[in-house]
């Protein structure tokens, strides 16, 4: 028997005429500071892994792989500490991701450790664009998970 979700509503990005633009703008601002598309779409799948949102999973999985993220790295980004297929660089971004998702899980949230890591292999440029990009993938994710948008369906 398929499971078959139905949106509660339209998702308010669009209900609200400014939102979508200023959503992708967010998102278009977070993609300018120098770290590589298959980094952001790393960080933005793990985030939505722990969010539970389905419609940003399936995206980001279709869009990651189009930014040349390899099948190995979709098929393990939820055990990244566990395989071989990251590099230092992602594996920090994605702790990062991580930490900054969960931040009610702990009284330090982000730690020094998990930051000072990040900041050993980004720029200051670039560690913007990922906390942006971890920011606007969690909006997006309590949008879509509050008004059940189905994986799938285009918006």
């Amino acid at each position: 028997m398929a499971h078959e979700p139905k949106a509660r509503m339209t998702n308010p990005a669009y209900v609200l005429p400014d939102a979508g633009a200023a959503i992708m703008d967010l998102v278009k601002a977070a993609r300018q500071g120098g770290v590589p598309e298959s980094t952001l779409e790393l960080v933005h799948l793990r985030a939505s892994q722990i969010n539970n949102c389905g419609f940003c999973v399936d995206f980001g999985a279709k869009s990651a792989r189009k930014h040349g993220v390899s099948d190995e790295k979709l098929f393990t980004v939820a055990a990244w500490r566990e395989t071989p297929y990251f590099s230092d660089e992602e594996r920090a971004a994605l702790a990062l991701a991580e930490a900054a998702t969960r931040l009610a899980d702990a009284s330090d949230a982000v730690p020094d450790e998990i930051w000072d890591a990040a900041a050993d292999h980004y720029d200051e440029k670039q560690l913007a664009s990922i906390v942006l990009m971890v920011a606007v993938t969690n909006l997006f994710n309590r949008i879509n998970v509050t008004v059940r948008q189905p994986a799938g369906v285009a918006l």
